[in-house]
């Protein structure tokens, strides 16, 4: 069994990839916003700096995409709020079983995020556009819950293989 395991560890990786993608997109819509925030509020006292009209929309829809990427970047490192006060308690099998279906439920929480919101997106989406911006389709509005879902799913499938193999593989212990 181990064996499997070793082969399907390669593809670590790729998950540290797909990552660091989406931790440089983050980064990327947070340097954004600043940006365009502080051009719009210098643009309200100094009179030689724009202040778009299309500042508060864009600032919005860059915080969603932020906000629900960055939760599901939270999945990977570990970092959502558990309740973990019993884990000491348990036995180690009980606690990675508990785990596994607390990622199992996660993992359907980001299929329906896909499913529905990919829904959303493309029919009430794609029948308003931004108040500032006509010629821009809400679909952008309503694409980050979809695709949080499909990030979510990536790496809630290696939390449950963590879970799994953590079944089946003893621990090395280090000297």
């Amino acid at each position: 069994m181990e064996g499997f395991f070793s082969k399907v560890d390669k593809v670590k990786p790729v998950y540290d990839w797909v990552f660091k993608i989406i931790m440089f997109i983050c980064k990327l819509l947070l340097i954004i916003d600043i940006g365009i925030t502080t051009m719009a509020v210098i643009g309200r006292y100094v009179s030689f700096v724009p202040d778009p009209a299309w500042s508060e929309e864009v600032v919005l829809t860059c915080m969603s995409y932020m906000a629900v990427l960055s939760a599901a970047l939270a999945i990977r490192r570990g970092a959502h709020i558990r309740m973990t006060a019993l884990d000491k308690y348990l036995p180690k099998k009980v606690v990675i079983a508990l785990d596994l279906l607390a990622d199992i439920a996660v993992m359907a929480l980001g299929v329906v995020m896909l499913t529905v919101g990919l829904t959303y997106a493309m029919k009430i989406g794609s029948k308003g556009t931004y108040v500032s911006m006509p010629w821009l389709s809400k679909f952008w509005q309503y694409f980050p819950i979809p695709l949080a879902g499909i990030v979510m799913i990536i790496f809630e499938i290696e939390a449950v293989y963590t879970h799994f193999k953590a079944f089946f593989v003893k621990e090395e212990v280090k000297a």
